[in-house]
């Protein structure tokens, strides 16, 4: 009995050989029907007999057979905890609340709820907007904003919301000509993220923000550098409305990739002008500058070469200080790129280490006020507009990001969902089951581009709608004059704060002023003082509080 309990793993094992002997002799006497069960165990039973022979999974030799559930049940636990287990708020990365809310307007059916809000209002984190008693009446919600500065001589005028960076590659051609179908359809735009224009792009006819990444794919020379002959053929199409400079992307910032030369297609290598056949590198570092200089000096050659279209720079903020060498750049060198997309860590759409995508980069919310304040720091808000990116997929989201500081919105997630993702987070295996992030001919023809690219469109016309009548409900005609006074943000159960204190605009000009520093802003003037037009690199190594060069020769001083 002892060696029965012990070896009680085997039972199954047992179970299908017992069971396989006997449909054999059943086949062989009773009837011939019994074939059909000695197949079946007879295969588990040699699916056994394997696992106690191999070495790669050390629990497949201890429980032979039934060890393969655990191995089925770990698949399908995303789809399992979906579908069973998951409450509609629970943000796993965005809640049932969220996804139903863009499959809904995006088929332009019912959006509303009964028997009010699902959300705990007296939880740490919850924020709302507060509303007035003077509601304003908004008939158009097609909200734009210009961008392009003096130094532009394209300006663009863009939709409040717009389609993030994804490439052609890591989404299928057929999701690309939906999205940008869609956003011809609605009037808004399409950024093609670092793959390039692709056929699918122009079939699609929509506008398009065309990202120049440091594998320069699109405008690049044989051996990966920087092509301006190329990039001024591709940046001269019409259908291309503005150039994005990427620095670093919030899926994974400061870290670069690689598409496997087997997942290379002929129409990937077209669109990238990449050769067949060898891996596809994109560095975590641009070639073409080094410094904040070079990087002012680059967008003034991108602007230059496509004819004065707006050229920024995308990023997710890392070191404070790297940023504020930028900005110093600006000043020094007279260039100021036309906009700057802040994109936050919470991004997702790009496959990452697990590291990056939980622990390296700044949230969207923190670092989004940190550019609009240097900026306004520096004097050169007004002329710079700030596009924002992180999980921003309904109208309070957006009211939300412009409020502290954003001039427009991007969503990638949002718009995958308007497509009809449902969230299987396989992006990464080219098995996708709706066909979106996919290269698999057979599972992209599951997306019908004329359906698709209308729920596209009316999902950014119906968010556009309800932004208009939150704005509208604050008391404002325009969405662009939300403050973070319209919001208010919990921070304990008892306790919450307004959002002027929470994310507050600091002074114009505050860092560039011959006058008296403003109490409580050391830490700005101190990171503003390290940083240096010149170079990325740090003045000094930081072991301790930081001393500012002024207060240090005060001491020496008074010495």
């Amino acid at each position: 009995m002892k060696f029965l309990i012990l070896n009680q793993r085997y039972a199954v094992l047992a179970g299908v050989t017992v069971l396989t002997i006997a449909s054999l002799i059943c086949a062989s006497l009773v009837d011939v029907w019994f074939w059909v069960p000695a197949i079946v165990f007879g295969s588990l039973m040699l699916v056994g007999w394997r696992d106690m022979r191999q070495f790669r999974h050390a629990i497949l030799r201890n429980y032979p057979v039934s060890g393969h559930i655990r191995f089925i049940l770990e698949n399908f636990r995303p789809e399992i905890r979906q579908y069973m287990i998951e409450s509609d708020q629970d943000k796993l990365p965005f809640s049932r609340q969220d996804r139903g809310l863009v499959y809904q307007r995006a088929k332009g059916v019912e959006d509303k709820r009964p028997f009010g809000t699902i959300e705990d209002v007296y939880a740490s984190g919850y924020a709302w907007l507060t509303h007035s008693v003077t509601p304003a009446t908004i008939a158009d919600s097609d909200f734009r904003v210009r961008v392009g500065g003096a130094q532009c001589k394209q300006p663009y005028d863009a939709s409040l919301y717009n389609i993030s960076a994804m490439s052609f590659g890591s989404l299928s051609g057929n999701a690309i000509l939906a999205l940008n179908t869609g956003a011809k359809k609605g009037g808004f735009a399409h950024d093609t993220g670092e793959g390039s224009i692709s056929r699918y792009h122009r079939e699609g006819g929509g506008d398009l923000i065309y990202q120049v990444a440091s594998g320069y794919f699109g405008c690049r020379n044989e051996d990966g550098s920087f092509s301006g002959e190329k990039f001024a053929e591709t940046a001269a199409d019409p259908q291309v409305k503005m150039i994005e400079v990427k620095l670093s992307q919030g899926a994974k910032p400061g870290h670069g990739g690689m598409l496997p030369a087997a997942k290379i297609t002929q129409e990937i290598s077209d669109a990238r002008g990449i050769p067949m056949g060898v891996d596809c590198i994109s560095p975590a570092a641009h070639s073409t500058f080094s410094t904040p200089i070079g990087l002012m000096e680059f967008i003034a050659k991108l602007r230059d070469l496509s004819g004065g279209k707006p050229v920024g720079f995308k990023l997710c903020i890392g070191h404070r200080r790297e940023f504020m060498c930028m900005v110093k750049a600006m000043l020094q060198t007279g260039i100021l790129p036309d906009f700057i997309v802040v994109d936050g860590k919470e991004g997702g759409t790009g496959a990452a280490p697990v590291e990056f995508a939980n622990s390296v980069g700044m949230p969207m919310l923190e670092g989004l006020t940190f550019v609009h304040n240097a900026l306004r720091g520096a004097g050169v808000r007004d002329q710079i507009k700030i596009g924002a990116a992180g999980k921003i997929v309904s109208a309070f989201d957006i009211a939300r990001t412009l409020a502290l500081g954003a001039d427009w919105c991007n969503a990638a997630r949002g718009f995958m969902f308007a497509l009809g993702c449902i969230q299987a987070q396989s992006c990464h295996t080219n098995c996708c089951p709706v066909g979106i992030a996919t290269q698999d001919p057979m599972r992209q023809r599951a997306i019908d581009t004329g359906d698709k690219s209308d729920r596209v469109a009316r999902f950014h016309h119906n968010t556009m709608h309800a932004l208009g009548e939150i704005t509208g409900a604050a008391g404002l005609h325009d969405p662009r004059n939300f403050m973070p006074y319209h919001f208010m943000f919990r921070k304990k159960d008892n306790e919450f704060t307004d959002g002027n204190e929470a994310y507050p605009y600091l002074p114009e000009g505050f860092l560039v002023s011959a006058g008296p520093e403003i109490e409580g802003l050391h830490d700005w003037y101190s990171r503003w003082e390290r940083a240096s037009a010149e170079t990325f690199a740090p003045s000094e190594i930081p072991h301790g509080p930081f001393v500012r060069r002024k207060e240090m020769a005060g001491e020496k001083a008074a010495q």
